[in-house]
């Protein structure tokens, strides 16, 4: 029998995105703010650059590690991606999935992508795809009763373990 855990956390959450105004699709996303910004990958939490997409970590975790890979180009739907950024966003997510698991050993891992903002894409106009690694129990109490992930791990140490992980090109 399938059990399930209320998170009434995630209704206020998504409730409380307005719906996108002309500004909100005109601004440049936050993705496209930290490529422009000129800090180094190790301020912003860049894993790996390649020729047109990179990865960096969620600085909103759902679990260590939780990596996005993503075009440089902002483009908010999979079919405006071009060939050359569609092999290069698969094959650079694979290598993330190779690089979470030869760093931590997961359990599982989460891969997939929140397209527009109703499917819960709160960056909806520069789409990226989420690797996000699993460990049985690793939903617990906190979430549900007091709207906190418990993250073991600093980003920037996240960080360097993803980059000597990572697969060599």
């Amino acid at each position: 029998m399938l059990e399930r855990l209320w998170n009434g956390w995630r209704t206020s959450y998504v409730s409380s995105v307005p719906p996108p105004s002309d500004e909100d699709t005109e601004a440049a996303s936050v993705f496209t703010q930290i490529l422009e910004s000129g800090l180094p990958d190790e301020e912003t939490h860049i894993v790996h650059r390649g020729t047109t997409v990179f990865a960096i970590l969620n600085a909103y975790p759902y679990s260590t590690a939780h990596t996005m890979v993503l075009p440089y180009r902002e483009v908010p739907a999979l079919e405006d991606l071009t060939t050359g950024e569609h092999t290069e966003l698969w094959a650079t997510v694979t290598d993330a999935v190779r690089a979470v698991k030869t760093a931590y050993s997961p359990e599982g891992i989460n891969v997939g992508l929140n397209l527009g903002r109703p499917a819960g894409g709160s960056v909806s106009q520069h789409l990226h795809v989420h690797v996000v690694p699993r460990w049985t129990g690793d939903s617990n109490f906190m979430t549900a009763t007091a709207n906190t992930r418990t993250i073991p791990e600093a980003l920037s140490a996240t960080a360097a373990r993803l980059r000597a992980a990572w697969p060599s090109s």
